[in-house]
């Protein structure tokens, strides 16, 4: 009697263990995995600007939000600036080359599982419009990564090569540049400034994401 009690008992606990695997795998799919999420410009550098808006400040707002969202499904987040600031530790005019570094030395010695770099685009013509993911090839599976977010956004515009990009081709981890819109652009303006809008947009980084996993 005891011994099919044991056994009823360790049948129940496996099928519980198996459940709880199953839950966690489609609850929290990206358990495990590590993302660094880099959000563009910072400080005295604010990027791309429209009026008051400016770039470096939207990127951090966004960052944040996608930092949760992926945290939600069960990664863990790092940011490489959690205020408004650049890495920087020399002044003009080698600045921005420092700030790249430092963001290049986190990221690389982060063991991360991707990396996400987020900034705003900007263009003299209003009519451009869109988000935009791009790809250094200095990791084959970069462009596996962007074409996967890209095409969650079911949008016109393609994934991009990038290769003269400084920071970029000295990221060794798999990681994409993902432009947000143009923030010259009325309608791109509005999708950053309203919260819901937002949500959806990285909620669909988020999807591209999970998806890249299932290859």
């Amino acid at each position: 009697m005891n011994n099919k009690i044991g056994y009823y008992f360790l049948l129940i606990l496996i099928i519980c263990t198996f459940s709880y695997v199953r839950v966690s795998s489609y609850s929290l799919p990206l358990n495990g995995k590590t993302i660094y999420i880099d959000p563009g410009h910072g400080g005295v550098d604010n990027g791309a600007n429209y009026k008051d808006l400016k770039e470096d400040e939207l990127n951090l707002i966004i960052s944040y939000e996608l930092k949760s969202e992926l945290e939600n499904k069960g990664a863990k987040v790092y940011l490489t600036r959690y205020d408004d600031y650049d890495l920087s530790n020399i002044k003009a005019p080698f600045r921005k080359k420092s700030d790249l570094d430092n963001r290049i030395k986190l990221i690389n010695g982060s063991n991360s599982d991707m990396y996400i770099s987020l900034h705003l685009n900007s263009i003299s013509s209003s009519k451009w419009n869109g988000v935009q993911v791009f790809y250094n090839n200095i990791n084959k599976n970069n462009k596996i990564l962007a074409k996967s977010i890209q095409d969650k956004f079911n949008s016109t515009r393609n994934i991009k090569e990038i290769n003269d990009k400084y920071m970029y081709k000295r990221i060794n981890i798999t990681g994409v540049l993902i432009e947000l819109g143009f923030i010259s652009n009325y309608v791109d303006r509005s999708n950053i400034l309203s919260s819901t809008k937002r949500d959806k947009m990285v909620k669909t980084i988020v999807e591209g994401i999970i998806d890249y996993y299932k290859y």
